[in-house]
């Protein structure tokens, strides 16, 4: 396993020179993948986000408030770590694909983001509820449910599970959260786990969302690094054509700034 990874910028490169000019993908999001997996950088920042988020917990339990709280989280790369479904899928030389997706979700096989089991049973114990927002599809409930209880991540369970029925905009699922409960945090590592004001907006309108909302990622926001996939990605593919490879390939190109 070891060898595959250190071949990894001998594949990249080789494929980058087997065409007329260097291409970002298809190979692009392994390096995302392999910093995930080996980088001690990472784990840093993933371990600096949640005693981030513990310190806040902390706070808070001493403070008196009128309604119960809650925390609302992202899955996928928040507290389960999908990096080998994007090692599998780029190395091949493809693009995400649902069904592969779904094939990888089956296995229940993710293992957890540095710092994350430790934070959210930190969390429960001091009485806040968890409330696990996820745009995994309902025919994943099930495995999705396995796998978070595999590790024992706390009211990991149907009521605290709110997947989506094909839309990925999470406000009316934080909504439905808010009817009960005070939002107290929300972690995430994207942008569109936080707040409506990020969901399929120009990078331009993200850059300023971030500024004007600075504050609120000094604790009630709590960001976790995601280099392979998201929105920040999305956001730069051209709208309203097709997306093959070589037109996103292009459309990332045209993103860089160089010298």
């Amino acid at each position: 396993m070891r060898i595959r990874y250190l071949l990894l910028p001998l594949l990249f490169f080789t494929a980058c020179k087997t065409t007329s000019t260097t291409t970002l993908l298809p190979y692009g999001p392994a390096w995302g993948a392999l910093y995930q997996q080996r980088a001690a950088e990472y784990k840093a920042l993933c371990l600096q986000a949640y005693q981030l988020a513990t310190m806040r917990v902390e706070e808070m339990s001493h403070q008196q408030t009128l309604r119960p709280r809650a925390i609302v989280t992202d899955i996928d790369e928040t507290v389960l770590d999908n990096s080998p479904f994007t090692v599998h899928y780029a190395l091949k030389g493809g693009q995400y694909d649902q069904r592969l997706w779904e094939e990888w979700t089956a296995k229940a096989a993710c293992d957890t983001v540095p710092g994350a089991l430790s934070f959210f049973r930190f969390a429960a114990a001091k009485g806040f509820t968890i409330y696990y927002i996820t745009n995994r599809l309902e025919k994943e409930r099930a495995v999705t449910l396995q796998n978070l209880q595999r590790w024992g991540f706390p009211q990991a369970d149907d009521e605290h599970l709110l997947l989506s029925s094909g839309n990925s905009d999470k406000e009316p699922r934080r909504e439905q959260v808010a009817k009960k409960y005070e939002i107290a945090m929300l972690v995430g590592d994207n942008l569109g786990d936080f707040s409506k004001v990020f969901y399929k907006v120009t990078p331009t309108e993200r850059d300023a969302a971030v500024i004007r909302l600075q504050q609120e990622f000094a604790g009630r926001f709590i960001m976790l690094p995601n280099i392979m996939y998201g929105d920040w990605l999305s956001a730069l593919y051209p709208k309203g054509v097709p997306l093959h490879e070589k037109r996103i390939d292009s459309a990332l190109k045209a993103a860089l700034k160089g010298y």
